[in-house]
């Protein structure tokens, strides 16, 4: 048996920002990950797929400028290249990152663990092999998977998920994307580029389910104009290769399209049907995620962090919460998690940044709810990029700000702008002593606070 001051179970952000931390303050830590080190994020996720999409900007810059006839051209990715790249990164990335933890002290374990006690874990390798591991502080990072319903489970072949699509040596001649949130629109908007027919189908009455109505109008419309198919509020019955080796889409309304390919896109699962969680002590909700309290404490001597605690499935939000509970475990900590206005963004030709709540969320809580937007149109940088399509909406709430979003090209780069200006509630005279640079999109985030508000709709 061996003894640990804390074991972390998954190497994704939550789980090696909590082991840098603890690794820092000379704390004997071991890290359990029964995959790669950087766990989805950096192996199948976030990493590979925004060094696809960046590989692709300049195509959808062109494409931009070329509607208005100020340049001509045309321009072909080598992808087979692009691919190779892509793993070079990654696998390069992963072996600094274990380099990194061991140089701080940290016991890298590889094998899947299962829990034996409220501070006992056996961790079983690939050869069979196991080893029991002890500590009286246990992190949870297991992270989470693509989502499985019956008729719309990937094979690997014909019907892939997120990380198997991401193995594809050929690009598909046309492709059916189960689900339009992030996973979904990111990668319509590289296959579109690589020129990919894209079909979306999502069961909510918009894509971009979790922003408001007005950013997935947006959203469609862009997508609509380049020839991308979204139909929605319409549940999927079954994806499955047919006789002929296509992915076959029957939606509830009988409709049937088919593809070349098709893509699982709709949700995450958490990765805790191996855990045993019942024997730690710990309980899961009846999605599979792990309850915890203000504290990310799942039991007494126990933490949850990340996607498997199901509160933000964002690796950032993973990382904040890891560096918390280290701390926590390190006596720097005493109060509840706050995790202030978490960001999100789509990434890719036409972006979404979020920080705070929607529109629908406010109203939800009642009060006198108001948006005041302005529109990129009289944007410069919009303007020189050729896509001047979108806008800045902020989200009022008893005269506070709540929430800024925007949607439109390179609109991701606002993001921590929009947390600042929405944490310090600049507005009004303090608005005044902020000076935004010219010119930027940035400018576009201080208009829209002091554009006209109207009472939400919603």
């Amino acid at each position: 048996m061996q003894k640990f001051d804390v074991i972390i179970i998954g190497a994704g952000p939550g789980g090696v920002a909590a082991a840098r931390l603890l690794g820092r303050a000379g704390k004997n830590v071991a890290l359990v990950e029964n995959r790669e080190w950087g766990g989805t994020c950096l192996n199948r996720g976030c990493v590979p797929t925004k060094l696809l999409l960046g590989a692709v900007a300049p195509l959808g810059l062109m494409e931009n400028l070329s509607r208005g006839r100020i340049i001509e051209g045309t321009e072909k990715v080598n992808f087979d290249l692009l691919r190779e790249r892509v793993h070079m990164f990654v696998s390069g990335t992963r072996k600094a990152l274990a380099l990194e933890l061991i140089n701080l002290g940290v016991h890298l374990i590889r094998g899947q663990a299962q829990c034996l006690g409220p501070t006992t874990i056996a961790v079983e390798s690939g050869d069979g092999g196991a080893r029991k591991l002890e500590s009286e502080n246990i992190i949870f990072a297991c992270g989470s998977r693509t989502s499985t319903y019956p008729n719309l489970v990937p094979d690997g072949h014909v019907i892939l998920g997120s990380t198997t699509i991401l193995e594809q040596e050929v690009i598909p001649a046309s492709l059916i994307i189960c689900g339009g949130g992030t996973i979904g629109i990111e990668l319509t908007d590289f296959f579109l580029h690589m020129g990919t027919k894209v079909t979306i189908a999502e069961a909510a009455p918009q894509i971009c389910p979790t922003e408001d109505s007005d950013i997935g109008m947006q959203m469609r419309l862009y997508l609509e104009r380049r020839g991308v198919v979204c139909m929605t509020g319409v549940r999927a019955v079954s994806l499955a290769a047919d006789e002929n080796g296509q992915a076959r889409l029957t939606l509830a309304n009988g409709d049937v399209h088919t593809a070349e390919k098709g893509l699982i896109a709709s949700g995450r699962m958490p990765n805790t049907s191996t855990l045993d969680a019942d024997a730690a002590g710990i309980a899961l909700n009846r999605r599979g995620f792990i309850t915890t309290d203000y504290f990310l404490r799942s039991s007494p001597n126990s933490w949850a962090i990340g996607d498997v605690n199901g509160k933000i499935l964002l690796a950032h939000a993973a990382a904040h919460q890891g560096e918390y509970v280290a701390r926590t475990i390190l006596g720097q900590e005493k109060g509840p998690y706050v995790p202030g206005p978490c960001p999100s963004c789509f990434h890719g030709s036409q972006e979404i940044m979020r920080v705070g709540m929607t529109e629908r969320e406010a109203v939800a809580l009642g009060g006198e709810v108001y948006i005041s937007k302005v529109h990129f149109a009289s944007n410069v940088m919009a303007q020189a990029a050729g896509n001047p399509y979108g806008f800045v909406k902020v989200v009022w709430r008893n005269d506070d700000i709540v929430g800024i979003a925007a949607i439109g090209a390179n609109v991701s780069q606002l993001t921590l702008s929009a947390q600042l200006l929405l944490i310090g509630q600049y507005q009004g005279e303090k608005l005044d002593t902020f000076m935004v640079a010219h010119p930027t999109l940035d400018e576009a985030l201080v208009a829209a606070i002091r554009a006209r508000r109207v009472a939400s709709k919603d």
